[in-house]
């Protein structure tokens, strides 16, 4: 079945840069973005943080002067371009990422002409909006997912078990793998919570539409098969002509993380342990941790669910984990 075509319109007058990742990395669940448009007053210096992503991830900036003091000046070019990508009919359906109510009713628009909606936004997004998608996913819950807990600081190195896959590529290649293999565990995770099996080939078409530039043979493989194998955290099995892929379950470990997590807990007493804190020594001690492996995507649920711990959130709403009272 061929992928469906989506074009992502990012109004960034009303979303911060700060979630591109996890925008893109959401998009190549749908299928595949042809394209990638991103609207605002690109001469004022608070665009100055998106304006560093733009080249990375290969995203066209709109040009729109801030004409009048207080108006959002790009909600007319954003909605004048999707309507004419609608009747190119290029596409499959569209992405509209905005926490702006303006937009509600281009989006009942493109649904009346048969077109899936895929609305991304913060929070405040007003509920007018939020309904007239045909789904709407909040930004602050993907980034918690993604970044968040169960992940180190960007400075913690984190390697997958066989070195060859880092040879000649230094910290870019290491940061790569460790943000590959993460994908792939997500992708894997994502599947079982819908009771659904994951299948190479399913894996390879996800990681070609989030990374254009991902090829195997850059780190020293022939196929996708063998460079998964090697990297000592999934099981492959071939079920006919497929092969289905899963994370390896290793109880033994799962027990030495709990184990070692409650330690780290105890040792810093009745106030307790922040939840990044936590996270970075988890790393530093086994250095292919991933929460999605055990079916959590947080940390604080994974430390939550343990006997004779409790995770509580101070004044400045930091989640810390603490020794249970009880």
């Amino acid at each position: 079945m061929t992928d469906k075509r989506f074009a992502l319109l990012i109004d960034s007058d009303n979303v911060s840069a700060k979630y591109i990742s996890v925008i893109l990395d959401e998009m190549s669940k749908h299928g595949t973005t042809t394209y990638k448009r991103i609207y605002g007053d690109w001469t004022d210096p608070k665009a100055s943080r998106w304006k560093r992503k733009l080249l990375e991830h290969s995203i066209v900036p709109i040009q729109q002067f801030a004409n009048t003091t207080g108006k959002n000046a790009t909600d007319s070019a954003m909605i004048i371009d999707a309507m004419d990508i609608l009747y190119s009919k290029q596409v499959d359906g569209f992405c509209l990422v905005s926490s702006d109510s303006d937009f509600t009713r281009l989006a009942s628009r493109l649904r009346e002409s048969g077109m899936t909606v895929i609305g991304m936004g913060e929070e405040k997004t007003p509920l007018s909006f939020r309904s007239s998608c045909t789904i709407f996913t909040n930004l602050e819950v993907l980034l918690e997912e993604e970044k968040g807990e169960d992940m180190p600081e960007e400075n913690e190195e984190i390697e997958i078990t066989d070195k060859k896959t880092d040879a000649g590529k230094g910290d870019a290649g290491t940061d790569r793998n460790r943000e590959i293999v993460s994908t792939i565990i997500g992708m894997i995770s994502d599947n079982e919570d819908k009771g659904k099996e994951t299948s190479l080939g399913e894996i390879g078409n996800r990681l070609l539409n989030k990374y254009p530039d991902f090829d195997v043979r850059n780190f020293g493989y022939s196929s996708l098969s063998r460079f998964l194998e090697d990297s000592g955290i999934f099981d492959l099995k071939r079920v006919e002509n497929t092969i289905i892929l899963s994370v390896k379950s290793d109880d033994k470990t799962k027990g030495e993380i709990i184990k070692y997590i409650r330690a780290e807990v105890g040792r810093h007493g009745r106030k307790g342990i922040g939840m990044n804190q936590l996270s970075n020594e988890i790393h530093s001690r086994f250095k292919n941790f991933r929460v999605k492996q055990y079916g959590y995507s947080q940390l604080s649920k994974f430390v939550q669910s343990m006997d004779g711990v409790e995770v509580y959130e101070t004044d400045q709403r930091q989640k810390m984990a603490r020794k249970s009272s009880k």
